[in-house]
């Protein structure tokens, strides 16, 4: 089954050039059945380029989903054209009746500020409180991971001397978790960020389960409430260039950001990366779906507490 989009976005025609089956919602609305609804709320600052990450592996399910985007009122993106923000965005405060399967909340350029720093912070704990009782499942990405573990558990972040950046090796701590179904015991994830979580102050709390982690760039999957919650540090989500473009953005700009490891051949900035965890960012997402909102959401969605 394609995912159902707002008619005009973007991402339909990119995703497409892929190969990838999507639908509008004006060919959608022929199929009389009940789609799972997720909704997404966009922090990154490139929103498009977000928007067709996280739709290409949303895209690889054999369910219909109808796919929302969910805006900030009190903060306006400076990146993203004002006409593509009124078209295929909502603010939270009109959304905030209606409930939903699925929800992601991406990373944000703000980690090393103190949370009650981020201009927006308010609004985003009326969010992180809200899908508590209004989404089956939350996935929390990047920034997202660490503010909401923040909000939740009063788990702390710490600013880190040099970026965490480029592919690292994670492994796996509960293979058995759906959410590692099909899963090698190593999988590759790129990170991008300037802040980590620490595992002591994850393993003390009862309520959370630490999932996966790595030697090399820490803690890496947190799950909490039996999967209505996850919260990944790193980015499975980013496409093939992201980590590039990164980099030439910052380079001889910022002191604190070394070329991204693991990621490009012979370590060569001058040759293309070598995508290694697009395989296992695609079967998470579909684990996600499948088993953690598909799965566990009532058909009438008015029934998600």
């Amino acid at each position: 089954m394609p995912l159902r989009l707002p008619d005009r976005l973007p991402a339909i025609d990119i995703l497409k050039r892929e190969n990838i089956f999507v639908m509008d919602n004006s060919r959608a609305h022929a199929q009389d059945i009940r789609p799972l609804r997720i909704v997404i709320l966009n922090l990154m600052p490139l929103k498009i380029t977000t928007e067709t990450d996280l739709v290409r592996l949303l895209s690889n399910t054999p369910l219909q989903m109808d796919i929302s985007f969910m805006k900030l009122r009190s903060h306006t993106s400076k990146n993203t054209p004002i006409e593509h923000m009124m078209m295929f965005y909502r603010d939270f405060s009109d959304m905030r009746k209606e409930k939903f399967d699925g929800m992601i909340i991406t990373g944000a350029p703000v980690e090393t500020l103190d949370y009650e720093e981020v201009g927006y912070w308010n609004e985003i704990v009326d969010i992180f409180d809200w899908a508590r009782t209004h989404v089956t499942s939350t996935l929390f990405i990047c920034w997202a991971a660490q503010a909401g573990l923040y909000h939740y558990y009063g788990v702390p972040k710490y600013v880190l001397p040099k970026k965490k950046f480029g592919i690292f090796s994670q492994h796996t701590i509960d293979a058995q978790l759906p959410i590692f179904r099909g899963f090698d015991d190593i999988f590759m994830m790129p990170h991008s960020r300037h802040t980590e979580i620490r595992r002591t102050d994850i393993l003390q709390h009862e309520e959370l389960s630490l999932i996966a982690e790595s030697e090399e760039s820490g803690v890496s999957i947190v799950m909490a409430r039996n999967g209505r919650e996850f919260f990944i540090t790193g980015h499975l989500e980013y496409a093939p260039n992201t980590l590039d473009m990164e980099y030439r953005r910052d380079l001889g700009v910022r002191d604190d950001v070394d070329m991204p490891v693991n990621y490009y051949r012979n370590d060569d900035p001058s040759l293309p990366p070598l995508v290694s965890w697009r395989a296992h960012a695609n079967l998470f997402y579909n684990n996600w779906i499948n088993y953690y909102v598909y799965q566990e959401t009532p058909y009438d969605i008015n029934k998600i507490e």
